[in-house]
C-alpha cells in the first residue's frame, strides 16, 4: 500500500550539476544546480531563474559548462550551492578547484570534475512552462580513468544525485539491468 507524502518541487533523484561561467570581471562563477536535464540529443535544459548571476553570465557570454558532480567532490559541490558569489567574492578560490578556459565557449572548464559539457547558449525560456536556459552541447569530455570500452563507467564515476525529500546526496552506481533487454523477459 502506498502512503501519500508531501509533494516537492522535484522528482527523485535529481542530478547534481555544477554550472560554470565567467563573471563580468573575468573571475570564475560556479553554481550547484539540480534542475537540469537533456531536452533532446545534444541540447541541455537548466531550470534556473533569471535572477541568478549564472544566468546573467550565460546570457552575456553566450556560453557555459555543465559538470557532473561526483562523490569525491561532494563538499565542493555543496559549497557552490550554499554560498552566493555576490556575498563571497573568493567562492571559487575557496573551493580549491582550478580551471582552464574552454576553447569553444567563453566559460571555464573545471579541472577537478570528471565530466564537462561545453555548451553554447541558445535561448532563455521564461514563463510558467519555460525551461530556463537552453544550450547546445558542443563538446563532452570525461577523465580518461573513467572510460571503459569507449564509454563512461558509471560505477567508477560515482556521480551524485540530490534527494529533495531529505536534502541528501547519494552516489549513483550499481548496475541493476540492461536497458531494452530486461523487459523482453516478459514477452
Amino acid at each position: 500500500m502506498k502512503q501519500q507524502i508531501k509533494t516537492t518541487e522535484a522528482i527523485f533523484p535529481m542530478p547534481v550539476l555544477l554550472i560554470s561561467t565567467f563573471n563580468d570581471d573575468g573571475s570564475v562563477n560556479v553554481m550547484n544546480a539540480a534542475w537540469g536535464t537533456m531536452a533532446n540529443r545534444g541540447t541541455v535544459a537548466l531550470n534556473l531563474t533569471e535572477t541568478h548571476t549564472t544566468v546573467e553570465n550565460i546570457k552575456a557570454r553566450k556560453g557555459f559548462v555543465v559538470h557532473i558532480a561526483d562523490a569525491k567532490h561532494v563538499v565542493e559541490a555543496d559549497w557552490f550551492g550554499l554560498v552566493h558569489g555576490r556575498n563571497e567574492p573568493e567562492k571559487f578560490k575557496k573551493s580549491g578547484f582550478t580551471y582552464e578556459k574552454s576553447e569553444l565557449v567563453d566559460a571555464p572548464v573545471i579541472n577537478e570534475l570528471p565530466i564537462a559539457m561545453e555548451c553554447e547558449f541558445i535561448e532563455y525560456q521564461s514563463g510558467d512552462t519555460g525551461l530556463g536556459v537552453i544550450g547546445k552541447v558542443l563538446k563532452t569530455s570525461a577523465e580518461e580513468s573513467l572510460i571503459k570500452d569507449g564509454k563512461v563507467d558509471i560505477d567508477a564515476l560515482e556521480a551524485i544525485a540530490f534527494d529533495p525529500y531529505t536534502h541528501g546526496y547519494y552516489k549513483v552506481c550499481g548496475r541493476v539491468g540492461d536497458a531494452f533487454k530486461e523487459g523482453a523477459k516478459l514477452k
